[in-house]
This record gives C-alpha cells, structure tokens and sequence, in this order.
C-alpha cells in the first residue's frame, strides 16, 4: 500500500486524477489538544476539508466514509454534513459496535412501539459516549414515526444520577436489566461509582433517551421496553474477543457496501445525531447540568434495515 505526504496525494495516488473507489477517513491516533469540554480535537474536519477540495480540483467524487463521530465538535460535524450533502458526496459514519456481535441477539422491528430504552457505557465521555449513544439510536430509531431529532438535552453526575433513578425520571427495572447484561470487571455496585453520569434527553415526538456512563462496567449495553411485551430486551455489543477486534470486520463490510453501490449503507443522520447529543450533553456538563434546548438538533432522517454480526454472507458481494 503505497504511503503519500498529503492527502490530495493519496486520492489521486500521485497523479492527476481520482482513480480510487471510495475513502476511509481515520481523524483518530495522534497527539492532538482536548478542549475545555472534554472533546479531543481530532482533525476530521480537516481531513473532510482536504478529501472535498481534491473532489471538487479533480472533477470526480466517490464515497467517504469517516471514523467515529463527526466533528466532533457539533459546528464541525454540521459544516461536514452540509459540505457532504451539497456536493452529493455518498457519506458513512460511526462506530463499528452498531454491525458488531452481541451478547444476546434480540429483536425491535422496525416501527415498534418503544415505550423506553436505556442505554450503559463505559470509560471517556467523549470517545466511548459516542460509541454508546451510536448503539442506543441504532434501537430507538426504530421506534413508531421515528426518527425527527432531539430537542433537549441535560448532564447529570453523581448524586444527581442516582437521585434521578429514585425519582423515576429512570425506570429502575430498565436500568436493572441493562445493567445485568453487560460485563463488569468486578463484584461492585453500581451506585459506588461515584463519576457515574447521565446524557437524559428528549426526542422531538416526545421519546424520553437516557444514557449511562459508569466506571463499574466495561462494554456498552441497551435495553428495550415493546408496548404489550412483559419481557424487557436486554444486549452487550463487543463481545467476542477472537478473532482479534473481528466487529471491524462487519463495519468495513458495510463500508464496501457502499463503494460497490455507491450509496451509505445506512444513514449517516444517525451519526450526526448520536454526535450532536453528545456534543450538547458535555456542553450541558460545563454549564453545572443546566438543560439545553436542541433545535439545531431536529435531524430528520428514515432509518433501514442493515443486518449485524455475524453473517454467513460477509464475503459476498453486494447486489446492485
């Protein structure tokens, strides 16, 4: 694989036109400046910048698809969708957990009638909240006239969050069965966690989203309530260990899904959304847990159906 100085070089593999099918836009590794807010300021927005210019130079656009959230400060992430959208740039984005394998295969039709979902991470608010929040969206986006975006969103840390679930702004059975799902490293309590914290949001339709970030777990899970259904739905995601990382495998499968057909996978608003909610919660966070209302977040988008680990047709190739 050929290495180039600049990223023009690279699309053009050193010449004078694009010859390449699609691109993977990694604005990850490397030692870049967090900001006040927690965020560390990856340069995907330059990347983007550099990828778009070399499309609009050399005359020819082919799929990108860009690692983890956008941004991943929100006026990024938007100046990259819009860029994305108005020069018809076929657009992937997010984590690889969505595609990955879980630990309990459950099922939430498309149109269910959700009636709440709660979602557990674990580690950095900013890295490992996006590959959360990216989980939990991937469930309620599927509930009944979804998605229309989100029109506020709140912070909440320590005591806040457990006097929250006391409260019943939490359904404590909900946060039980999620809780019990997902792997801990050890015998510890929840509420020992003394950093726990909690991204509550609300949905433009009136959906009620509430993600944990706790110290006493190490994998992301989702729980589900259906309307009419006793039993709560309750899964992990990263949960086979080997081969090596193999839920990479299933998001680079969609990745070539794309470059075969020239069209996402799935939408890239999920990415958007999931990052915009994230964005304002540690915005939120800043602000002493002060609530902020969301129009910017009112991100429209018709979700699809796109299978996840693990596949018997991983190596086939996409129908047109």
């Amino acid at each position: 694989m050929p290495i180039f100085d600049s990223i023009e070089k690279a699309l053009t593999v050193g010449g004078k036109s694009i010859p390449v099918d699609g691109v993977l836009s990694i604005g990850e590794h490397g030692d870049y400046p967090t900001n006040e807010l927690g965020q560390k300021l990856h340069p995907r927005r330059r990347f983007f910048t550099e990828i778009t210019d070399a499309f609009a130079k050399y005359g020819r656009v082919v799929p990108v698809f860009n690692d983890k959230h956008l941004g991943p400060q929100w006026k990024d992430a938007k100046w990259m969708y819009d860029r994305a959208l108005k020069m018809k740039v076929p657009f992937m984005a997010g984590s690889s957990l969505p595609v990955g394998f879980r630990s309990h295969r459950i099922e939430v039709p498309m149109d269910s009638e959700i009636e709440s979902a709660i979602g557990i991470g674990y580690d950095g608010l900013d890295i490992y909240g996006f590959h959360a929040l990216d989980c939990y969206q991937s469930f309620v986006e599927r509930r009944r006239n979804a998605e229309k975006g989100v029109k506020s969103v709140q912070f909440l840390q320590g005591p806040a969050v457990w006097k929250a679930v006391d409260d019943g702004v939490v359904a404590k059975d909900m946060l039980a069965a999620a809780y019990a799902i997902v792997r801990k490293p050890d015998a510890k309590g929840m509420r020992t966690d003394e950093d726990a914290a909690l991204f509550l949001f609300e949905y433009t339709d009136g959906f009620r989203g509430a993600q944990f970030m706790l110290n006493t777990v190490n994998r992301t899970a989702v729980a589900v309530k259906i309307k009419g259904e006793k039993l709560l739905l309750a899964t992990s995601f990263e949960e086979r260990a080997e081969p090596r990382f193999p839920h990479f495998a299933y998001l680079l499968k969609a990745i070539e899904t794309m470059i075969h057909t020239g069209r996402p996978a799935y939408p890239v608003e999920r990415t958007l959304l999931a990052g915009g909610i994230l964005d304002r919660a540690l915005i939120s966070r800043n602000r002493e847990g002060k609530k902020l209302d969301t129009p910017e977040l009112a991100i429209a988008y018709r979700p699809v159906e796109y299978p996840y680990a693990p596949q018997p047709d991983l190596l086939a190739i996409p129908e047109k």
